[in-house]
């Protein structure tokens, strides 16, 4: 099976100043044709890091794709670092020259001196034209492997993937395919995820399955390679039975759909509403579920009683009650879900109150504490978190176990 390693270069990448961008498009591409990208790599400029990296870049794959460093200044160093890797000498050419002349006198500028080191490529290698852009691509092989260069901007890179590129890298990759599914998980942590699924997620398994997390949301990739296609969607598939049973409810949905997306479905398929009092999230819930299109038909309304005095005037909740239990309590949660509910004339109500930090904890109730409450028909059910992070994610996480809260009421 053919692999393939990517190299973004440039200070600007390495220095965080610059998102690498480019590694994630490549790697997206190469997966549709079936071809894994073994590793990626950030080089700053220098010559010898460069030649470093194409080595190990090597190593490892058949295909090595590299962005970025071909421009006219003193720091592009990709064509003198590829040049040194294959050992032989950067060529000047006229033909071009004259493109990169001929780009400029278009745009009726002149073209700076610099422009002309952009002429050079290694000897024995081929040049990619780029067709909105000054810099060529470079192509080269050695010992059976393919170096290809790209322009750094996003835009020229792209370019030149999709029109002199891509089609090669598939026909290389041939009949072996790589298929990938997703399993949005939520309300448990990532080591007991592989707890429950054990040995399924032992390095070296075909299909492969790796996780990520991002505020509570756990995504499982089930990736499958074969020699064909459908050989590899019938072991992705497999494997996504065999996980939608050991996890059960903790799976919300797949491929990219999110809490506030899969909440909305369930909400308009049984043509109920909901309305939202939010306190320390401060709209954060409100927005997860009016991003979704469609949201008109089962949000209702939504506050942010951010005050006490606020919490009672809107919420109706009795101020002896804050007095009593505080505003980060139990009993506050469930008045403002009730009043809410009642309010707005919803079906389901959530309320949230707590405290996001960094300040204003204490050793009873600490940063991260956060209440949340959803009221309907049936009852109020009431429940106390501590959530872990910045301010940024316990608000968002306590939004996201809100939706959760009220993904498994619709379930029931």
């Amino acid at each position: 099976m053919k692999k393939a390693s990517i190299i973004s270069i440039g200070d600007e990448i390495i220095y965080g100043q610059t998102p690498d961008t480019n590694s994630a498009y490549l790697s997206g591409k190469l997966l549709s044709i079936g071809m894994p990208v073994v590793g990626i790599y950030a080089v700053g400029d220098d010559i010898d890091a460069i030649v470093r990296k194409l080595g190990l870049a090597g190593d490892d794959a058949d295909v090595v794709l590299l962005t970025g460093g071909l421009g006219p200044t003193d720091d592009d160093l990709t064509r003198e670092a590829l040049a040194g890797f294959l050992g032989v000498e950067l060529q000047f050419q006229d033909e071009l020259l004259q493109k990169i002349q001929d780009f400029f006198v278009r745009r009726n500028l002149q073209m700076p001196a610099n422009n002309k080191r952009q002429a050079y490529i290694p000897a024995g290698a081929e040049a990619i034209a780029n067709n909105c852009g000054t810099a060529p691509g470079i192509k080269a092989a050695i010992k059976g492997k393919l170096f290809i260069a790209m322009p750094g901007v996003p835009a020229e890179m792209k370019q030149m993937f999709e029109e002199s590129v891509f089609a090669e890298l598939r026909e290389l990759a041939g009949e072996q395919s790589m298929v990938v599914r997703k399993l949005k998980c939520f309300g448990t942590g990532e080591s007991n995820i592989a707890e429950l699924l054990g040995r399924l997620m032992q390095r070296g398994r075909n299909p492969l399955i790796n996780c990520t997390v991002e505020c509570g949301v756990i995504t499982l990739y089930i990736i499958a390679t074969a020699k064909d296609k459908n050989k590899a969607q019938q072991m992705a598939e497999k494997d996504e039975k065999l996980l939608t049973g050991l996890l059960g409810e903790l799976i919300f949905g797949r491929a990219e759909q999110t809490l506030a997306e899969v909440v909305g479905e369930k909400l308009a398929q049984q043509k109920k509403t909901v309305a939202v009092a939010e306190s320390c999230t401060g709209g954060c819930l409100a927005k997860l579920l009016t991003d979704v299109p469609g949201s008109s038909r089962y949000f209702s309304y939504g506050w942010v009683t951010y005050s006490d005095a606020a919490k009672t005037s809107e919420l109706g909740v009795k101020a002896e009650l804050i007095k009593r239990y505080v505003a980060v309590s139990e009993q506050t949660a469930e008045a403002m879900a009730k009043g809410a509910r009642k309010k707005a004339g919803a079906d389901f109500a959530i309320s949230i109150t707590g405290i996001a930090g960094p300040a204003g904890g204490s050793e009873q109730k600490p940063v991260g504490t956060v209440y949340i409450a959803i009221d309907s028909d049936n009852n109020c059910e009431t429940k106390r978190f501590i959530m872990t992070g910045d301010r940024e994610t316990i608000r968002l996480r306590a939004a996201q176990t809100a939706l959760n809260m009220l993904r498994l009421k619709l379930c029931a």
